[in-house]
């Protein structure tokens, strides 16, 4: 892209031979099997540390959930360790082809939730770190996540070694046959949940209406009444959310009184202006709701300690519930390798890395930003539904058989994600029909998951030592 002299941007649209050319010339510079490399520097920071440093930002009195949750396996320290694996992959080689990265792309942060159409869709479902960077870095990350798991699911060697190489294999064969699609034909290809169910059935935990008639309006409504009895009860003739401390705290036990009405008037005017950055027709819809009630909600592994709000909105009456979940947007991970992000708004980051990886999204997917919130701190946050459908891998119940079909599965997600937004045609001549490339990040992912285990060795010491504090069993 460039600047014509008279201030109108000019998008260079290459020739195909002129793209596989630049790919061919990034293996020239950057050999394939170069990608195998990882050596811990010398200099390398102390990853402890930086898991402390990111906590420094967060609701201290969450942040030994967070650390319980690491120390329960390898894998686990792996899905909070994002910040860590960043630093490491900034020291290795880099292609050069640049594409939108997820940043956090590994086996747990791939599901399957609903398309507005309310079909089930497969797709990447995590974006906080989202940010333009190498492509290698997404697919490192998800290719070491699996051998980690398949590792900590005690499979033979021979099966561990299969499901990255599934994993590798599923992204390059993907992204050979985007480089061979057309434009739009790229933009609209999606993976089908059912296929991933009839292929995984019993490994994939699915919240959604059962029976194959998922595009039945009257199963989606007896769903949605269904996660709503969970999450709610009565009081004195109101809806409120149920507590589940300290997971799910109603504002009505984060504070009482006047307090309380000062924070739930503020979360209000917060959720206002989070409706100006949805589509007219969104915001239509989202204006005959009534918000009712708010909770303070605890998620994930990497994010637990950051804040994280559900509000409870009615709409016709209390048979009419809407679910958003408002997530705190905090830098990528990615950014001090990078540069900073190109939005003064890290939600508006998130949604915009979101809308362009994913083949469907939201459609309450917006951001907002919050000049003085209840900490008296500005903070940046972007909002969706809580749970719309939604289904996850049992990656701990995984046989060798089902993780390597599910790692191609990811493999192709995020091959497609990376083609709608990065040079398709200049990655497929970089990766090659051979098998030289899935050996590299093969090696890579051997050494990175070692590293990993020292680690989370370190960890559990800083535990143990009582550096860290950590709540397990939440």
């Amino acid at each position: 892209m460039a600047v014509a002299s008279n201030g109108t941007v000019v998008v260079a649209h290459p020739t195909g031979s002129e793209r596989n050319a630049l790919g061919r010339a990034a293996r020239r510079r950057v050999p394939r099997s170069q990608q195998a490399l990882f050596e811990p520097a010398p200099d390398r920071a102390d990853p402890i540390e930086l898991l402390q440093r990111q906590s420094q930002t967060r609701i201290s009195e969450l942040v030994p959930i967070r650390y319980g949750r690491m120390v329960a396996s390898p894998f686990n320290f792996y899905r909070g360790a994002a910040a860590i694996m960043a630093a490491d992959l900034a020291t290795t080689p880099r292609s050069g082809i640049t594409v939108q990265c997820g940043g956090d792309a590994h086996l747990s942060n791939f599901g399957v939730f609903a398309s507005p159409e309310r079909r089930l869709v497969f797709d990447i479902n995590d974006f906080d770190e989202t940010l333009p960077g190498p492509w290698e870095w997404d697919l490192k990350r998800l290719a070491a996540s699996a051998l980690i798991a398949a590792q900590g699911n005690g499979f033979p060697v021979a099966q561990q070694e299969r499901a990255v190489l599934a994993t590798v294999r599923g992204y390059r064969k993907a992204m050979l046959g985007f480089a061979a699609m057309k434009n739009l034909d790229v933009w609209y290809a999606r993976l089908d949940a059912e296929e991933v169910l009839a292929q995984l059935g019993s490994q994939m935990d699915i919240k959604a209406p059962k029976g194959g008639d998922e595009e039945s309006s009257a199963a989606d409504s007896r769903e949605r009444m269904a996660e709503f009895s969970k999450l709610t009860h009565q009081v004195e003739g109101h809806t409120r959310i149920l507590a589940h401390p300290p997971l799910l705290v109603p504002i009505d036990d984060l504070a009482s009184g006047s307090e309380r009405d000062e924070m739930f008037d503020g979360l209000h005017q917060i959720l206002s202006s989070y409706r100006a950055t949805l589509q007219n027709d969104r915001r239509a819809l989202l204006e005959q709701f009534q918000l009712t009630d708010l909770a303070r909600k605890v998620v994930g592994v990497g994010s637990v300690g950051t804040r994280a709000w559900v509000a409870l909105l009615l709409g016709a009456d209390c048979q009419d519930p809407l679910f958003l979940q408002l997530k705190e947007a905090q830098a990528s991970v990615l950014e001090p390798f990078l540069g900073p992000s190109g939005f003064a708004n890290h939600g508006e980051r998130v949604v915009t890395g979101q809308l362009l990886m994913q083949a469907s999204s939201d459609i309450f997917l917006g951001w907002l930003h919050v000049q003085s919130g209840i900490d008296g701190q500005q903070r940046d946050f972007y909002a969706r539904q809580l749970n719309d459908w939604k289904g996850a891998a049992e990656i701990a119940q995984m046989t060798p058989k089902g993780m390597a079909r599910y790692g191609a599965m990811c493999g192709w997600t995020l091959a497609r994600a990376h083609a709608r937004s990065g040079d398709r045609i200049a990655i497929a001549a970089y990766l090659g029909h051979g098998r030289v490339f899935d050996r590299a990040i093969l090696a890579f992912s051997e050494a990175y998951a070692e590293q990993n285990q020292r680690d989370f060795q370190a960890l559990l010491e800083a535990v143990r030592d009582g550096r860290i504090t950590a709540q397990t069993g939440v």
